[in-house]
C-alpha cells in the first residue's frame, strides 16, 4: 500500500523544559526519559496540563529542551523534520482542497512517486478510512469524524518514521471518537508505524496502546510504565475483559492521585476527572 516502511525508534533521556523568566519561570517538564520503540503504539496519559503537549512540540522539533536529549534512530533531533509528522486537536485540513488533493498533497509536493502511485495510494487509503465515496468533498462538508479520517490517511501516506498525535479525538462524540479508535487501531495494525498517541481518556488509552506511559501532575514526569498485553487484532469486547479492567485499576489510581495534586493546584479539568472517577466508582 505505502512505500518502504521506515524505522523510528526514539529515546528521549532526562528532558526538562521550563516557560516564562525569574520569578515568574514554571517547569513543566522535568527528567523525563522514555523509548518510543520501532513499530509499536505508545499511548501517553496525564493530568491536563502536565505538559503532554509540550512533551509532542519537543520531539516534533518544534522547540528546544532545557535539558537533556532526544534522539531519532541514534541522531539527535534538532529541529522538524519529514521523518515526525503531527496531528493536533484542531483540523489542519486545507479548506480550499477536496478530500483526495488533502491526503495526496505530501506525496505530490515531494515527487518521490508518480502520479499513478500517487493517485493509487490515495484511493486504497481513503478505502481504508470509509472516505471512497467523500474524495470529492471539502472539510466544511465533512463531519468532524470525516475530517480526523482524512488527517490520519494524509499522515500515513507520507509514511514518517515516527507518527504523533496529540489529543485527535477530542471534541468528537462518544459514538464517532470509538468509530475513530476503530479506524485508527486497524490501520496501525495493518500498517505497523511507530506512534506517539497523547490522550486524557484511559478507555482510550488502554484500547490502544502495547506500552502505556502515565506522566505526573506538573512538573510532568513519567510516573509509571505498563506494557499492555491485550491480544491484537483489538476490538471493543476486550474492554470486558478481566485483564482489561485490571490495566485500567491501576492506571486509574495513580491518575487519581496526580489529579488530585492537580485539583490542588486550581485544575478545572482535574475538577472533572475525579467526579468522573468517584461517579464510576460508585456505580
Amino acid at each position: 500500500m505505502l512505500s518502504t516502511q521506515r524505522k523510528g525508534e526514539m529515546k528521549i533521556e532526562k528532558v526538562s523544559k521550563s516557560f516564562g523568566y525569574h520569578p515568574f519561570q514554571q517547569q513543566v517538564l522535568k527528567d523525563v526519559s522514555i523509548n518510543l520503540r520501532d513499530s509499536k503504539l505508545t499511548v501517553l496519559i496525564g493530568p491536563s496540563g502536565c505538559g503532554k503537549s509540550t512533551l509532542i512540540n519537543l520531539l516534533a522539533g518544534y522547540d528546544k529542551p532545557d535539558e537533556g536529549t532526544i534522539l531519532l534512530n541514534g541522531q539527535s533531533v534538532s529541529g522538524p523534520g519529514s521523518d515526525r509528522l503531527v496531528v493536533f486537536q484542531e483540523t489542519a485540513l486545507f479548506p480550499w482542497m477536496n478530500t483526495f488533493d488533502n491526503v495526496a498533497y505530501g506525496p505530490r509536493v515531494s515527487r518521490k512517486l508518480s502520479r499513478s502511485e500517487i493517485t493509487d495510494q490515495v484511493r486504497t487509503l481513503l478505502e481504508k478510512v470509509g472516505l471512497q465515496d467523500f474524495q470529492s468533498k471539502y472539510p466544511s462538508q465533512l463531519s468532524g469524524g470525516m475530517q480526523r479520517r482524512a488527517e490520519l490517511a494524509r499522515m500515513m501516506i507520507n509514511n514518517p518514521a515516527v507518527m504523533f498525535l496529540d489529543e485527535p479525538f477530542r471534541g468528537l462524540d462518544a459514538m464517532t471518537r470509538e468509530l475513530m479508535q476503530e479506524y485508527f487501531v486497524a490501520l496501525l495494525e495493518e500498517q505497523s508505524q511507530t506512534v506517539l498517541f497523547v490522550t486524557s481518556e484511559i478507555d482510550e488509552a488502554i484500547f490502544l496502546a502495547d506500552h502505556l506511559l502515565i506522566m505526573s501532575n506538573r512538573p510532568g514526569t513519567i510516573i509509571k510504565e505498563m506494557e499492555i498485553k491485550l491480544q491484537r487484532p483489538r476490538h471493543k469486547d476486550m474492554l470486558k475483559s478481566v485483564e482489561y479492567l485490571d490495566y485500567k485499576r491501576e492506571a486509574l489510581e495513580l491518575l487519581h492521585a496526580e489529579a488530585l495534586k492537580a485539583f490542588a493546584g486550581g485544575s478545572k479539568a482535574s475538577q472533572d476527572f475525579l467526579e468522573a472517577f468517584h461517579k464510576e466508582h460508585l456505580e
